[in-house]
């Protein structure tokens, strides 16, 4: 049995870039377990998007050392259908999420984990999903 029980977002990956080895997130990461928590491959390129965007090489040897410190995980079944199931009842009631938002949130439900984000308001439109920000 897995002991990954969290998912980190892409704004909780980028305040531990932008504050290494502290900070709010940092000390939550530390109290959890780094073993705990993983980021799913929608965050990483997200992040890798933004790196091409706006290169830095002091922000890419810290990117470098968290990412091979947490688990990737790839997005595959169960949380295709996931997908599938959220997107349908969340344009139902037409309070639909932004797209990568949406992956993050069936991979997360998908794999029974928790969704560390800072994004709450967003995410807790989709049902049964557990969210927690670590920057509160």
């Amino acid at each position: 049995m897995s002991l990954i029980k969290a998912m980190l977002d892409t704004n909780i990956v980028s305040a531990l870039m932008r504050n290494p080895g502290s900070g709010k997130v940092y000390d939550r990461l530390l109290a959890y377990g780094t073993e705990r928590v993983c980021i799913s491959i929608i965050t990483s390129a997200e992040i890798q998007f933004g790196f091409a965007k706006r290169p830095s090489p002091r922000l890419e040897e810290t990117l470098r050392y968290l990412l091979s410190s947490v688990e990737i995980l790839p997005f595959d079944m169960p949380a295709d259908f996931s997908y599938g199931q959220i997107r349908a009842q969340l344009e139902q009631q037409g309070s639909v999420i932004g797209p990568n938002d949406l992956f993050l949130a069936a991979h997360a439900l998908a794999l029974d984990l928790t969704l560390v984000t800072d994004n709450i308001r967003e995410f807790s439109r989709v049902p049964n999903l557990r969210v927690e920000n670590w920057l509160d």
